[in-house]
């Protein structure tokens, strides 16, 4: 290959496949005729050497021409030298190209001589002579490199051209080349040469087996590829190690780049990895190094940057965080699930600390009234509870691995930083609260729901509607799901104010016909319970029987769990539908510690229910909730509240009924102000977000935007668009054909394809689950990346490539199927067989 067509096919073309656009800047001109052969139907190559304006016209046409893709991509070709400063970049006409797209050069990577010994790595020592004679030499002398072709043997028998190629299949060949190498040993003494005059390695071996030479090979790439990465000095103990001249530098780092980026070689390449760095105790000898430099090549490296990243981000240097997490995207030990686990926790950390950090910076605009607040809380200020949600699952997911207690302070100072915003708002909505009351005026109230939304979709005999009574979807969730849903038909999200008090037997009869006008909390020896009319309403039973009596044989409900698994059938004369599901609070409740990734299998069953509907006739869809709730993982030890001085009835821990005065600790209401009718004058609940009991990772009852504001989806069904299955090619491999896992936290690779022209701009949303012979699952997609942490699923494009990590469940051990799934119908695109083998 000519330096022309590796800097053309090597550098520019890969560059601008993945920007779209590229500005190469060339003061010394060398690239200019490179650039204009590049233009084609589907490139445009704009040349500012005539007149910068002209130009810059063209290329801003181009670039729009880009963005609506009858255009696959821009280059400018400009004649001077890149800008450096500030006001370099304010005069450069091609600025705003340059920042949409990329840049060459790019780094140092992109310097001439750079270039020329990446196009020429086996030719190492001759290109470094001829740049100390000439600092710029022609193409053509340095095309005239290495014109002979030497190792006839190791051509033919790997079928490979380059030296750099005869390196690669030397330490990875297929099961063809390996069968070469073993037909016969005439390449031994021309590999000996190549190694020498590439590598400047000399074989200690005297072996002349594949296997022999590689394992001396794979040590010396890698262990060379460590050292020229460190900052300091080798400590004396590996000083003897043998390792590559510095001439050799972009080879060895070329090789290893390799190695790791090929999917089909990242496993051998990991377990290389661990194999020598054990054999050269290099944790021993380095592991307690701060700094070992900006690669990865050895496992134990991935601990300095996690360290590093720890540092930074509790230092709150947000940028060098995300400095790292880029540069980490990238490192081959992302394969391992374990790792992936813990860099999903950082990613998540970031990502959460900014949101409050931008969220505090904007409150003080959004707090004038309760208006404002509710308004900012239901655009913007919910995305910090979905974070902190996302957040708490990252850390569900890394904890039992965690035993050295290294996310320790990162989970004390997130949760420091989430705590300080939503106490703040905290403070603010129960000031308005006590001046307006609840629920404010103009905005829907859950207890209208049902006459508001429901009843008037009913009023049509034989129209379908199913109604969800969903336990604690609180809004962002709800948020969450509106979007998952768009595919499946025409759907809306709105914001109601729960009833107060928040909790499940209010709520849930808030949303029975009628509430708005007739709900009321009646005494009922120590406690209360919910009346509609002269209706107990408290129990399950009791709610459904205020709608049986109102719909008679139109209504039918049942469990959403028992719907989806088809334990009762929907007659044919129901026209109202109640699906209940009381998951999410009950998990919660019991296993706050793990909650967040039930919260996913409670959507997940949502939206099978939702393609069940339609195949049996149903027209509409009405997703309601009584309460939301919030999570107290940034309280301390001793955060509790005390109950205000009176005659108080308290209700699930964040809030009293009945009489007594106010202190400086309690918003104290007068209960018909709060919306609450019945035998109690007074609402009684902690100012800020303290609870009754110490020790509560999760809670609803009281008044906060978390517990009162929550969501009513409204859905019009209309047939699936996904793309059908047969349009949709799925694949999925787990390390290059490997049959068993030896973690619980496998990492798999997936792949989508289409089978026709048709589908190439489609989306194609997958479900990764893991299932026993019984067909129950015991492992899922971890939340993270491209996995929805609301949804466990993944949005593809034709042509992605992503891996995803498989949390499989902690007692399960024996033979299992990873099944790629359709979402909404369970329709399998492909599957996986794998079985356990993990380390006792």
């Amino acid at each position: 290959m000519s330096i022309t067509e590796f800097i053309r096919d090597s550098i520019f073309l890969p560059r601008l496949q993945k920007a779209g656009c590229m500005v190469v800047y060339d003061a010394d001109r060398r690239y200019h005729g490179i650039c204009a052969a590049m233009a084609s139907d589907k490139l445009a190559v704009v040349d500012a050497s005539v007149s910068s304006i002209d130009s810059r016209l063209a290329a801003l046409q181009a670039l729009r021409d880009v963005v609506a893709k009858p255009l696959l991509g821009l280059l400018v070709y400009v004649p001077t030298r890149m800008p450096e400063t500030d006001e370099d970049h304010q005069i450069d006409p091609f600025a705003a190209i340059a920042a949409a797209g990329t840049t060459f050069p790019s780094g140092d990577g992109d310097g001439y001589e750079s270039l020329c010994l990446k196009a020429k790595p086996d030719h190492t020592m001759a290109i470094r002579a001829i740049f100390a004679e000439d600092a710029s030499p022609s193409f053509a002398v340095i095309d005239a490199v290495g014109g002979g072709l030497g190792w006839p043997n190791l051509r033919a028998q790997l079928d490979v051209e380059s030296a750099r190629d005869i390196l690669f299949a030397l330490l990875v060949p297929s099961a063809a080349q390996q069968a070469a190498l073993k037909a016969n040993e005439g390449w031994v003494s021309e590999i000996r040469d190549l190694l020498k005059n590439s590598l400047g390695l000399v074989l200690k071996t005297k072996g002349k087996t594949w296997s022999s030479i590689a394992d001396e090979l794979w040590r010396f790439v890698l262990f060379s590829e460590f050292v020229f990465d460190l900052p300091d000095p080798l400590p004396n103990a590996l000083a003897d190690v043998p390792k590559a001249e510095r001439v050799a530098k972009p080879l060895v780092e070329d090789l290893c780049e390799r190695l790791r980026n090929d999917r089909r070689t990242q496993s051998t390449y990991i377990d290389r990895a661990e194999e020598i760095e054990k054999d050269l105790n290099l944790i021993g000898h380095c592991g307690h190094w701060a700094d070992l430099g900006d690669r990865d090549t050895f496992p134990f490296e991935e601990r300095t940057f996690l360290t590093r990243a720890i540092e930074a981000l509790l230092r709150d240097d947000l940028e060098r965080v995300r400095h790292i997490l880029e540069r980490h995207e990238r490192s081959v030990w992302t394969g391992k699930g374990e790792s992936r686990a813990q860099w999903d926790l950082i990613r998540s950390a970031v990502g959460l600390l900014q949101s409050c950090d931008d969220l505090e910076r904007q409150l003080s605009d959004h707090a004038r009234n309760l208006d404002n607040l509710l308004a900012f809380y239901i655009g913007s200020l919910r995305e910090a509870d979905r974070l902190h949600r996302e957040f708490e699952q990252a850390v569900s997911d890394y904890d039992w691995q965690d035993v050295p207690g290294v996310m320790m302070p990162v989970k004390g100072r997130v949760r420091r930083q989430y705590g300080k915003l939503v106490e703040k708002v905290q403070l603010i909505f129960t000031r308005h609260v006590e001046q307006t009351g609840w629920p404010l005026a103009g905005q829907l109230a859950n207890a209208d729901v049902f006459d508001r939304i429901v009843a008037p979709k009913l009023q049509k005999n034989g129209h379908k509607v199913a109604f969800f009574m969903i336990d604690a979807l609180r809004y962002e969730l709800g948020v969450a799901l509106e979007r998952q849903l768009a595919e499946e038909g025409q759907v809306d999200v709105q914001a109601a104010l729960a009833q107060l008090p928040s909790i499940t037997a209010v709520g849930m009869a808030s949303l029975l016909p009628g509430a708005g006008q007739l709900l009321k909390l009646r005494k009922d020896g120590l406690g209360m319970v919910p009346v509609l009319g002269d209706q107990v309403v408290d129990t399950v039973a009791q709610r459904m029987d205020v709608l049986k009596k109102r719909y008679g044989q139109r209504f039918q409900e049942g469990r959403l769990e028992d719907f989806v698994r088809n334990r009762f059938d929907v007659l044919p004369d129901t026209d109202l539908l109640v699906l209940r599901s009381v998951e999410i609070d009950s998990y919660f409740e019991n296993h706050p510690d793990t909650a967040p990734a039930e919260i996913t299998n409670a959507l997940k069953r949502i939206r099978l229910s939702i393609n069940k509907l339609k195949d049996k006739g149903f027209n509409e869809v009405v997703i309601a909730t009584d309460h939301g709730f919030f999570m107290n993982t940034h309280a301390g030890a001793g955060d509790v509240c005390a109950k205000p001085q009176g005659n108080w009835m308290t209700v699930h821990d964040r809030c009293a009924l009945g009489d007594g005065s106010a202190d400086g600790h309690h918003l104290v209401v007068s209960a018909e102000k709060m919306g609450i009718r019945g035998d109690f004058p007074k609402f009684a609940a902690p100012q800020t977000l303290a609870a009754y009991r110490n020790g509560l990772l999760y809670y609803h009852g009281g008044a906060s935007l978390q517990e009162c504001v929550v969501p009513v989806i409204s859905m019009q069904l209309k047939t699936a668009t996904q793309p059908a299955v047969k349009k949709a090619s799925v694949a999925m491999s787990y390390r290059n054909g490997a049959k068993t896992i030896t973690t619980r936290m496998p990492v798999i690779d997936l792949a989508v394809d289409t089978a026709d022209m048709f589908s190439t701009d489609s989306d194609f949303e997958i479900l990764l689950e893991a299932h026993n012979s019984a067909g129950d699952v015991v492992g899922e997609a971890k939340a993270a990346g491209a996995v929805n942490p609301a949804t466990g699923t993944l949005t593809l494009k034709p042509g992605d490539k992503v891996q995803v990590t498989i949390k499989m469940q902690m007692e399960f051990e024996g033979k299992f199927k990873i099944k790629a799934l359709h979402p909404s119908t369970y329709t399998v695109y492909c599957q996986l067989d794998l079985e356990t083998d993990y380390a006792v």
